[in-house]
């Protein structure tokens, strides 16, 4: 029994090896019809669960460099996640980790890459934003100069070298820009996946919003000024008090963190 145990689990390493790259890993006792099904099946669940999570990337690649993509994926990476709705992610990692630099590849493969999982990732999520009424949930209509602000649990800020929000059929640049691209990717109260392309002083505030969470709105805005060294920090202040109201508008900041009663 211990042999044949061992012979099954060789077998079916075998032909998951063939499986993924038939090319190399031959199965000699099965009919090449036969397996010809698994080998059809098998990668296009993965290849259509890859081309619906990263659309823009499919319509940029033409088939043949896509599918050699998508197969080079299959046949060399070992994932972490078993979950099948996973392999995004997954095909995420092996981009940025192991794919290397390729010809046929452009150069914003990997910010492209990642900006369409971050939206994959955010329609997914299972955080909710809390209902106002709930106790531990921030005050919608706190003062966030005069209290510390809180951002949505479903709000990322995302810097990049590529302006990948922008990138299509017909825009597809070959260097970086000039400055970083700074967005906020968030799903909003309607569940709704939307971005918003900020500059550089925003993305600096709401990462001190997490980095601080006991600071107020305005004591942010004046160590940013510091930062600056901007000449007048009241100038600073007020221009954040105009972002914070367009990030209260797009349920990316929720309102203020409520005093807990001593």
């Amino acid at each position: 029994m211990p042999e044949a145990g061992i012979d099954f689990r060789a077998r079916q390493q075998a032909f998951a090896a063939h499986l993924r790259d038939p090319s190399r890993c031959e199965v000699a006792d099965i009919e090449d019809r036969r397996l010809k099904i698994y080998r059809e099946l098998f990668y296009n669940n993965v290849e259509n669960c890859l081309a619906a999570a990263f659309p823009v990337l499919r319509k940029l690649s033409d088939d043949a460099v896509w599918h050699a993509r998508v197969r080079d994926f299959y046949a060399r990476h070992r994932s972490i996640a078993p979950q099948f709705h996973r392999v995004p992610e997954e095909f995420l990692r092996f981009l940025e980790d192991e794919r290397g630099e390729h010809a046929d590849d452009p150069p914003f493969l990997r910010e492209l890459a990642h900006y369409e999982w971050v939206e994959l990732e955010l329609s997914v999520s299972p955080l909710e934003i809390a209902p106002a009424r709930r106790p531990d949930a921030p005050d919608p209509n706190g003062d966030p100069l005069a209290a510390p602000p809180v951002l949505s649990p479903l709000a990322w800020t995302l810097g990049y070298t590529f302006p990948v929000h922008r990138i299509g059929p017909d825009f597809q640049p070959q260097v970086p820009g000039d400055a970083p691209t700074w967005l906020i990717v968030n799903r909003d109260r309607a569940d709704n996946v939307r971005f918003m392309e900020i500059n550089a002083v925003t993305a600096r505030l709401t990462a001190l919003i997490e980095a601080q969470p006991q600071a107020s709105g305005r004591e942010l805005l004046l160590q940013i000024a510091g930062e600056l060294a901007h000449p007048q920090p009241e100038v600073v202040v007020t221009e954040g008090a105009r972002i914070f109201e367009q990030l209260r508008t797009r349920d990316i900041l929720l309102g203020t963190r409520r005093s807990v009663a001593g």
